[in-house]
């Protein structure tokens, strides 16, 4: 189909759609979240995409789904498909806190109200819509569908779920960066094809009938997984699942996955290759307005704000952290965009009547992973490490600052640029590790002085998680010596430069390995580091990572071996409470419990009269780190 290069605000409403003269619409998305057409909202990424191939998009924000279901009936069918998704963010993690309290706000919705979609919005949007339009297929995608393609643990009504297509009657389930698998399915259904017909394409998941599943456990082509009622039965059938999934979901060329569940199966295709730089500046540089849709006019989305002047320089991330879903969403391999397509949406920018010559981010999934790769990409194409950062440094990994020291350069020289910040989060093993190549060493030196001395908006978030290397190591995180190394650095720079800037390090208490007594020896390093914790949190197990794994089987996938995880309520308060150490109020609890655990040195170092500064900070908890990602997923 001819491109098109209308930059139209996507219609919402009747009206709308008989404003632009249409007659017809081809796709019509809902969405659980706010609609802002910017590239780091996934349903405008998907709005754009499908527009610029010549196809008529509708949006259906954050419908009603308690009332008469008439803004899910107001557009009628499309001719295509409805593609539908929970929004940026698994919806249990948006509404509930890890204590399973439901949350006041949320920052996908018009002045942060809570209240605007249901829980599981994948399942019960699909239900509605094929109970309303029987014959219209459905495609399900974003990060809920996503994580939940499989049998998983589902920490909020603590049991083990199938895969999100046995309880969603959905046509297709689109997982990861959904761009390549959408256009072939619009494609296909346009050449007259039936929804059942495209359960080949890369990338998608599908149910199948149980006698599509292959015969054998494991073949050329195929892997067939513990079905879910073994699983349900056997914990480490579902840890040995989950080495499968993760394995497949970051390899060049994976295998097709199957798990049977009741009298059927899941078919789980395997993902397309990473984005050359071309089709992911294609993807960028569409014609996004940049702004809410002009029905929310007046009102405040939050999330919105916090990466109204930010710009994403690429996907992926190798690092594989346990607990965190980037990765497992993304992939391990690094998307990177080209530099003029950078600066071309930095200009963009400049030109918003309310911007004032700073950008608040010039990042990604990790601040510093930009254009990195495998120096012989050919090894990387046969590697199924999740990680290229843990337990060491991939020797193959060619990380090479070059590239992005010259983005900050020039988006720096642009006129209209006061400066640049890096509000992603930085790997500073990346920055710590010594290569062979003495050209990268210099570059990497080069790059620490210049993010330190000119991209910090006075305080640099990192985020070590823990001081304990044998809760790091679970968590696939560097030893915390590389931190306190990192510190070292950073408050020479400051020095150096006459500046006066912070580090900010995140934790988390409650991971899979981490005891009261790791916790309380966090709390006495911290302290004499003169740190009074700002960004922490309690862990949150959730859907398709290895914490959550752990945490659900207490086993660990990758060794078999069994690892505590604190579970009950007072064993997480138990845990928590030593951040939180300097407040008179926790004192006698926390004198007491590490009596019992036989510390008199910890309580030494945290209320002894040891001397010690003045803390740099005041601490403030955050909500649920996957909030605070940049909403960038599809």
């Amino acid at each position: 189909m001819a491109e098109q290069k209308e930059a139209y605000m996507f219609p919402t409403s009747v009206k709308e759609v008989e404003a632009l003269g249409w007659d017809y619409i081809d796709v019509i998305l809902f969405s659980g979240d706010a609609f802002v057409d910017h590239p780091s909202f996934g349903t405008a990424c998907i709005a754009r995409w499908l527009q610029k191939w010549g196809w008529r998009v509708a949006v259906v924000p954050q419908p009603n789904w308690r009332d008469d279901l008439r803004d899910f009936k107001k557009l009628g069918a499309p001719r295509l498909y409805f593609g539908v998704n929970a929004g940026a963010m698994d919806s249990m993690v948006n509404h509930y806190t890890a204590n399973k309290r439901l949350r006041s706000d949320d920052a996908y919705t018009p002045n942060g109200r809570h209240g605007m979609r249901p829980d599981y919005p994948t399942i019960v949007y699909s239900r509605i819509l094929k109970r309303l339009f029987p014959d219209t297929p459905i495609i399900v995608g974003g990060i809920e569908a996503s994580m939940r393609r499989l049998t998983h643990y589902d920490y909020w009504q603590d049991k083990l779920l199938p895969g999100i297509l046995a309880d969603c009657p959905a046509d297709l389930l689109i997982y990861g960066m959904g761009e390549r698998p959408i256009i072939e399915i619009a494609r296909r259904l346009q050449q007259g094809e039936n929804i059942k017909q495209l359960d080949d394409i890369p990338q998608t998941a599908s149910m199948q009938p149980l006698s599509n599943m292959p015969r054998v456990t494991e073949d050329e082509g195929n892997i067939v997984l513990a079905s879910h009622e073994e699983c349900l039965l056997h914990k480490r059938k579902q840890s040995e699942n989950f080495k499968h999934i993760e394995e497949e979901s970051n390899k060049y060329h994976a295998k097709r996955l199957w798990q049977s569940v009741g009298e059927r199966a899941i078919m789980v295709n395997p993902p397309y290759p990473p984005m050359t730089e071309t089709e992911i500046d294609a993807s960028f540089d569409l014609p996004y307005t940049r702004m809410p849709h002009p029905k929310y006019k007046g009102k405040t989305i939050p999330a919105y704000e916090m990466i109204k002047f930010s710009v994403n320089l690429h996907r992926g991330c190798f690092g594989g952290c346990a607990f965190c879903t980037i990765s497992a969403h993304q992939g391990k391999f690094i998307a990177s965009r080209s530099k003029e397509s950078i600066l071309k949406e930095v200009k963009q920018i400049i030109d918003m009547p309310d911007f004032k010559g700073y950008l608040s981010d010039l990042g990604g999934p990790s601040a510093n992973m930009y254009r990195m790769h495998g120096g012989n990409e050919e090894l990387c194409r046969k590697c199924k490490r999740p990680s290229c950062l843990a337990p060491q440094i991939c020797p193959n990994l060619n990380a090479d600052h070059s590239s992005l020291l010259d983005i900050y350069q020039a988006v720096d020289a642009l006129p209209g640029i006061k400066k640049s910040f890096i509000g992603s989060g930085v790997r500073y093993d990346l920055l710590l590790h010594r290569h062979k190549d003495n050209e990268l060493n210099h570059y990497t030196r080069l790059y620490t002085e210049e993010l330190i001395s000119r991209h910090v908006s006075g305080r640099l978030k990192v985020a070590p998680e823990h001081t304990s290397d044998r809760v790091l190591n679970i968590m696939r995180k560097p030893s915390f010596s590389l931190f306190e190394e990192f510190k070292l650095i950073f408050e020479r720079i400051n020095k150096e430069k006459g500046l006066n800037q912070q580090i900010i390090p995140y934790f988390i208490s409650s991971h899979p390995g981490c005891t009261e007594e790791d916790m309380a020896e966090l709390a006495a390093l911290t302290k004499q580091m003169n740190f009074k914790l700002e960004q922490v949190q309690d862990f949150t197990p959730t859907p398709m990572t290895l914490s959550t794994e752990i945490y659900y089987t207490g086993i660990h996938p990758y060794t078999g071996e069994k690892v505590f995880t604190a579970r009950k309520p007072e064993e997480k308060l138990n845990q928590r409470k030593y951040f939180f150490w300097y407040l008179p109020e926790k004192r006698n609890d926390i004198q007491n419990s590490l009596k019992r655990m036989h510390r008199n040195d910890l309580e030494e170092k945290l209320y002894g009269n040891t001397p010690w500064r003045k803390p740099a900070r005041i601490v403030g908890e955050t909500k649920s780190r996957q909030k605070k990602k940049k909403p960038n997923n599809k």
